[in-house]
This record gives C-alpha cells, structure tokens and sequence, in this order.
C-alpha cells in the first residue's frame, strides 16, 4: 500500500491545504493529514490541536482515503511509525521552495527510505496562507473564498472575541 504524509500547523486550514490534500489523495492510497502541535511556531497556533483536526475532518469528510491526526515530534519518526513511503507537501513559491528543500535534505539525511514529494500549488491558491486568512479576518475582511464555512466561522468568532478584551 503507497502511504503518504502531508504535515503542517494548519492554523487555519485553508482551501489551499485541502486542494494538496485531495490531489495526494488521487495518487497514494492512503493519506494522513498529520497536524503539528507547533507550540513554538511564532506566537503559537490560535486553534487548539482538537479544533485544527476538526476543521480538516470536516474538508475531508469525503474522502475515504484520508486519515487526519495529530504529532509533536519529528517528523522523520513520526512518518516511520505511521508506516508511510512519502510525505508530501506544497509548494507555492520559491520561498516556500528553499525551505522545503532544506527540509527535505534533512528529512532525507535521517530517513533515505522516505521520499519528499512536491505537489505545486494550483493557481488559484498560489498566494494563499493561513497567516494571510487571519490577517484578513482580524480586520473584518471577506475570507470566504480562502476558507470552508466551518473555519470562516470559528475565525469570525475569535476575532470578534479578541475585540470585546
């Protein structure tokens, strides 16, 4: 069975993520959307654990061939343990592309068994993030072509919240 891994923060998720997700889902038959606790990424993630999983469990409900779930270790070890051939990721510019490879070099340092893939952003998404959505959404800007209804919701609602404090 071809497996693969597609990590990240996923703080929130957005349609771009999902796009990655069911083109890999097209290529390898199984597929773990594998979140990262990422307390140390910048201020740290805005959504809990439980709520990023929820947000890509609701994108995903279609697709029979993905699995999502959470890690907080490295990722090399965390791949081995979940058995997988590849991990996967997106790619939607050359910045994006020099961390990446960098990434990808280590990974492949500490595991030569597991192949990094790179599926390349669609167009429509190719300078979408998920710091742009909250920017946005913090200042009251229409996120709803970036986001699933569930996600623009919860984001309205924390931003609505930081401003009542």
């Amino acid at each position: 069975m071809n497996r693969a891994l597609i990590p990240g923060t996923y703080d929130p998720v957005t349609l771009g993520h999902i796009d990655i997700i069911e083109r890999a889902a097209r290529v390898f038959d199984k597929v773990f959307v594998a979140v990262a606790a990422s307390p140390r990424k910048g201020a740290g993630p805005i959504f809990s654990e439980e709520e990023r999983v929820a947000f890509i469990e609701d994108a995903v409900s279609g697709l029979s061939n993905v699995e999502v779930c959470l890690f907080d270790n490295l990722l090399v070890t965390f791949a081995e343990d979940m058995g997988v051939d590849s991990i996967v990721k997106g790619l939607r510019a050359v910045t994006d592309f020099e961390w990446e490879f960098q990434q990808a070099s280590i990974n492949y340092q500490l595991n030569r068994n597991l192949e990094t893939m790179f599926i390349m952003a669609n167009p429509r998404y190719m300078y979408l993030s998920s710091s742009m959505v909250k920017e946005l959404a913090s200042l009251g800007g229409d996120i709803s072509r970036w986001v699933t209804p569930l996600v623009e919701t919860k984001l309205l609602e924390y931003f609505s919240a930081q401003q009542e404090d």
